[in-house]
C-alpha cells in the first residue's frame, strides 16, 4: 500500500527521511523476541532477523542478514518457494508450510505465516517449527504476526499509513491520511488532548513507549503497545513521528502476572557483589568488562571471534523474564532489575541480578550490569524470607510500580562506580535518588558532596568545582578547595548538570577522564578518586543537537541513565505521600491532624500535579497551616478550578493557549526556559505563540 502524502509542510522530509527511520525503529523492535521472525524485501533477502530466527537456523543473526530465504531451502524446493512468494506478493498475506535447512543441515518443515508491506516492500516472516500431527498444534501470538507502522507529522496528523496498521485498525490509507490521529484512541472528549500530551513529552524526551485500548474502525478494542520515536531533521528541527504498533491484547494480562510473579530481589552483600558489565548493539556485544568475562567464563579471544552471543548465555525458561524486560526498556528506558541464571561457557548455571537500561532507540544500544548472586544465595538459609526493598531511602515515599523500578535499579548500580545521570522533570526527588546511591554504595561513609550548577553564575561554577589557589585573580586571598577536592573518595553529585557553561564542560569531561585536576590559578595536578552522579531536568540529547551540550560529556555522564518518574505517573502514590506530608507537617506545627477527608483524597489524586512532589508537599504544608481541627482542610479550589477548567468546553487550542501562557509566566518570559520546560524547541514554541496569538501583552 502506497502512503498518500500529507498536507505538512514537513511532508518533503517525512516521505524521504520517515520510511528509514521507521525501519531502524522497527528493527529494534524484532530482533530481540525468542518467536523466529523474518523481514524480508520483495527479493527474498532477509533485512532483520529476531533471536528465535537465529536459534532455529542455527545462525548468529547478523550471518542471517543479506542472505536470501533460497540459502535456507534445499535446491529442489527452491521453484516451488519462488511460485509461493509470487502469490504472497500477489495478496498481501500467506499462510504455509517451508523446507528450511539450519546450519547443522538437517531438513525441517517450518509453518510460515507471511504479513506483506508493513513498510513499502518489507513483509514479515513469523516461522514455526512443524510438530508431529499428535501433538498440539500452538499459533504464534498475535503481537508478533503484524505490525501497525504509520508516520506523524509535527502537529499529530497522519502522514503515512502502510499494510499492517491497515490491517490491524481496519482503515484504509485514503480514509486516514491528514486526520489526527487522536481517532484511533476511545475517549473523543479527551484522546486529542492526551495525543498532544504524549507527543509533547516524545519531542522532549526523543522516544516513548505506552500501552493501553485503541479503537478499531469496527469499533471493537485492543490492547496497544506503541513505540513512538521523534524525528528531527540535521539542523534538529521536528518534522513528525514514527510509530508501531503491536496488539497485545492476548499478552498484557500475561505479562502483570509475570512482573507479579517475579521474584522480588532480595539484598546482594556488598562484599560479594561483583558487577560485570555488558554493552552492545542489538545482539552484538563488543564491549564487556573482565569482571563479566569471568563470570560467564569467556576470554578475550572469544569475545573478538564472536564466539560470545548473548543470546546464548540464556537458558530457555527464562526467555519470558527476559522479553519482558527488553519491552520495558523500549517502555521506560530501562528495565527492573530481575533475577535470572546465565551459562557459562562450561555449562555450569551462575545466578545472577539483572539491569539493562537503553542508551539509544535507533540503532539500538543498551547496557546491562550483572550481579552474581552466588555468594548471597549461599550466605542464606532456606527459611529467611524474601524482604521489600532495602529501607535507607529517606523520604522517597510510595509503592507503586514505577517508583520500585527506581529504587531497584538505585540499589542495582550503587555497589558500583559507575556514573549515574539521574533525568526527570524539577520536583521529581533526584536528589534523594542521588543520595540513596551513595548511601548503598561501598562509600556511604565518605563524603558526599553536592553542587548545584543552575544556582552558580557562570563564572564562579569553575572555581566551585575545581577550587583556586591564592593570587588566581583579583579578591582570591586564599587557597579555596573545590567540590572536586571535597569529594574525594566520596560521592559528587552535580545537580542540574545541564546548565553548565559549554566552555566549562572540556575541563569538566577532562576531570572525569583523567581523574584528575587543577585548581584554577595552580599548575598541580591533584588526582581524584570520586563517584559521579549527576541530574538535569533538561533534554541533553536535544541539547546536544542544538550545539549547547557536548556529546562527549553526555556519553560519559549517561552510562547508567535513571529516569525518576514525574507523579502523574505514580498516582497511586498519591495517597501515601499525602498523609507522609500531613503527618511531617503536623508534627512539626505541633497540630494533631488525624485524617483527610476522602472528598480531599480524591480531588489530590485527580490533579496532575506539574510541579510533581513539590508542588504537593507544599500543598500539604499550606493545608496544614490552614487546619484547626482534627481533620486535614485543603484548599481544594486551587486545584479543581484548574481541573475543571481543562475538563470543561473549552477547546483544545484554548487549552493550549493558557497552558502556554501559565508557564511563560512562571518563566517570567523567557521563551527559551519556557520551551525546555514544555519540551519544545524554541523556534517551535515562537510558531505556536503566533499561531495562538500570545504577545507580551498576555505576560
Amino acid at each position: 500500500m502506497s502512503p498518500k502524502a500529507s498536507p505538512s509542510p514537513t511532508a518533503s522530509w517525512l516521505v524521504d527521511n520517515g520510511p528509514k527511520e521507521l525501519e531502524l525503529l522497527f528493527r529494534t523492535i524484532i530482533y530481540h523476541p525468542a518467536t523466529p521472525i523474518l523481514i524480508t524485501d520483495s527479493d527474498r533477502n532477509y533485512r532483520e532477523a529476531s533471536a528465535g530466527a537465529g536459534k532455529l537456523l542455527g545462525l548468529p543473526r547478523a550471518k542471517i542478514i543479506g542472505r536470501q530465504l533460497d540459502d535456507f531451502t534445499p535446491p529442489a524446493f527452491r521453484p516451488k518457494v519462488s511460485q509461493l512468494w509470487q502469490a504472497f506478493l500477489e495478496r498481501g498475506e500467506q499462510v504455509g508450510t517451508l523446507r528450511l535447512v539450519g546450519s547443522d543441515g538437517i531438513l525441517r518443515e517450518v509453518e510460515y505465516t507471511a504479513k506483506g508491506n508493513v513498510l513499502p516492500v518489507r513483509h514479515v516472516l513469523v516461522l514455526r517449527e512443524k510438530t508431529d500431527s499428535a501433538e498440539v498444534k500452538s499459533e504464534a501470538p498475535s503481537w508478533v504476526q503484524d505490525y501497525a507502522l504509520y508516520l506523524l507529522d509535527a502537529e499529530g496528523r497522519l502522514a503515512a499509513w502502510y499494510s499492517g496498521a491497515a490491517r490491524i485498525y481496519g482503515y484504509q490509507a485514503e480514509e486516514v491520511i491528514g486526520q489526527q490521529a487522536s481517532f484511533l484512541y476511545p475517549d473523543d472528549n479527551l484522546a486529542r488532548f492526551k495525543l498532544q500530551e504524549e507527543l509533547n513529552r516524545i519531542a522532549a524526551e526523543g522516544h516513548m513507549g505506552t500501552e493501553g485500548w485503541q479503537v478499531k474502525s469496527d469499533g471493537s478494542r485492543f490492547w496497544a503497545n506503541s513505540i513512538t520515536m521523534a524525528l528531527k531533521d540535521a539542523s534538529g528541527e521536528m518534522q513528525g513521528f514514527a510509530r508501531v504498533v503491536r496488539d497485545f491484547t492476548d499478552r498484557h494480562e500475561k505479562d502483570e502476572k509475570l512482573r507479579r510473579s517475579r521474584a522480588r530481589l532480595r539484598p546482594i552483600p556488598l562484599q560479594a557483589a561483583v558487577a560485570g558489565i555488558v554493552s552492545g548493539e542489538f545482539d552484538d556485544i563488543p564491549e564487556v568488562n573482565d569482571a563479566f568475562l569471568d563470570l560467564v567464563g569467556y576470554s578475550r579471544e572469544d569475545l573478538a571471534s564472536g564466539r560470545l552471543q548473548w543470546p546464548d548465555l540464556t537458558p530457555p525458561e527464562y526467555t519470558p523474564l527476559d522479553e519482558l524486560a527488553h519491552e520495558e526498556g523500549l517502555r521506560f528506558g530501562a528495565c527492573t532489575p530481575y533475577e535470572k541464571k546465565l551459562i557459562r561457557k562450561d555449562g555450569a548455571l551462575i545466578p545472577v541480578q539483572i539491569a539493562t537500561a537503553v542508551l539509544k532507540l535507533s540503532p539500538f544500544r543498551w547496557i546491562t550490569f550483572v550481579q552474581d548472586l552466588r555468594e548471597r544465595d549461599r550466605l542464606e538459609s532456606v527459611e529467611d524470607e524474601e524482604p521489600d526493598l532495602k529501607q535507607d531511602y529517606e523520604e522517597i515515599v510510595g509503592s507503586s510500580a514505577a517508583l520500585k523500578r527506581v529504587l531497584q535499579q538505585t540499589e542495582m548500580v550503587a555497589p558500583t562506580d559507575a556514573t549515574v545521570l539521574i533525568l526527570g522533570e524539577t520536583g521529581t526527588g533526584k536528589e534523594l535518588i542521588a543520595r540513596a546511591v551513595h548511601r548503598l554504595s561501598p562509600r556511604k561513609n565518605l563524603p558526599f558532596i553536592s553542587l548545584n550548577c543552575a544556582a552558580i553564575p557562570t563564572g564562579l561554577l569553575e572555581s566551585e568545582l575545581f577550587g583556586y589557589e591564592r593570587g588566581a585573580f583579583t579578591g582570591a586571598l586564599s587557597q579555596k578547595v573545590g567540590r572536586f577536592e571535597m569529594a574525594h573518595r566520596g560521592t559528587l553529585f552535580l545537580d542540574e548538570v545541564g546548565d553548565i557553561p559549554l566552555d566549562l564542560q572540556p575541563k569538566l569531561l577532562r576531570a572525569l577522564q583523567e581523574k584528575s585536576f587543577e585548581r584554577l590559578g595552580g599548575t598541580k595536578t591533584i588526582p581524584i578518586d570520586v563517584r559521579l552522579v549527576a541530574a538535569t531536568n533538561r533534554n541533553l540529547a536535544q541539547m546536544m543537537g542544538d550545539k549547547l551540550f557536548r556529546s562527549d560529556l553526555y556519553y560519559r555522564l549517561k552510562v547508567f541513565p535513571i529516569t525518576a518518574p514525574p507523579l502523574r505517573d505514580r498516582p497511586d502514590d498519591i495517597p501515601i505521600l499525602a498523609r507522609y506530608f500531613t503527618k511531617k507537617y503536623a508534627a512539626k506545627m505541633n497540630r494533631q491532624i488525624e485524617n483527610i477527608p476522602s472528598e480531599t483524597m480524591r480531588a489530590l489524586v485527580s490533579w496532575n500535579w506539574p510541579g510533581n512532589i513539590r508542588e504537593l508537599e507544599n500543598f500539604i504544608e499550606r493545608a496544614v497551616i490552614l487546619s484547626q481541627g482534627r481533620s486535614l482542610r485543603a484548599p481544594l479550589a486551587e486545584i479543581r478550578q484548574d481541573a475543571q477548567e481543562s475538563a470543561s468546553g473549552a477547546t483544545l487550542e484554548q487549552v493550549e493557549r493558557e497552558h502556554i501562557v501559565r508557564v511563560l509566566r512562571e518563566c517570567g518570559g523567557v521563551v527559551t526556559t519556557a520551551a525546555t520546560r514544555l519540551g519544545l524547541h524554541r523556534s517551535t514554541l515562537n510558531a505556536m505563540m503566533r499561531k495562538l496569538g500570545i504577545s507580551r501583552d498576555d505576560l
